[in-house]
């Protein structure tokens, strides 16, 4: 794991979210289920927690690395420690309103482009 923070860390200057090692992976993509996409998520959250970020430096990480849409509730989760919701349960994301709306103020986006890009086909 060392090695692969190191690589990151000589590419990029840290270690970045998915969506920028992984651009063409959709978020529910096999990807990160298993191979590559799978090996670097088991590097990420480690990493980001031995980070020990309070928040406002946890949002200055993902303006560096701002996500498409369909990452937002991923990000909500790094920022806030939110557990993500199981499968398309609604009651647990309209628990996440509150976050939602303060990503969106401090202009990550909005909720209903996260839903929206869920239901684009492309990858």
């Amino acid at each position: 794991m060392v090695t692969r923070i190191e690589t990151l860390e000589g590419q990029y200057g840290t270690v970045p979210p998915p969506w920028v090692v992984f651009p063409n992976e959709h978020l529910y993509s096999m990807c990160w289920r298993m191979g590559g996409g799978e090996e670097f998520i088991m590097v990420w959250w480690p990493w980001w927690r031995s980070q020990a970020l309070d928040e406002a430096a946890r949002i200055e990480y993902f303006r560096q690395f701002p996500p498409e849409p369909r990452w937002l509730d991923w990000m909500l989760d790094a920022i806030w420690d939110l557990p993500l919701p199981e499968g398309d349960d609604e009651e647990e994301l309209l628990d996440r309103t509150p976050y939602f709306l303060k990503a969106e103020t401090l202009g990550f986006g909005s909720r209903e482009a996260y839903e929206q890009d869920l239901q684009d086909p492309r990858p």
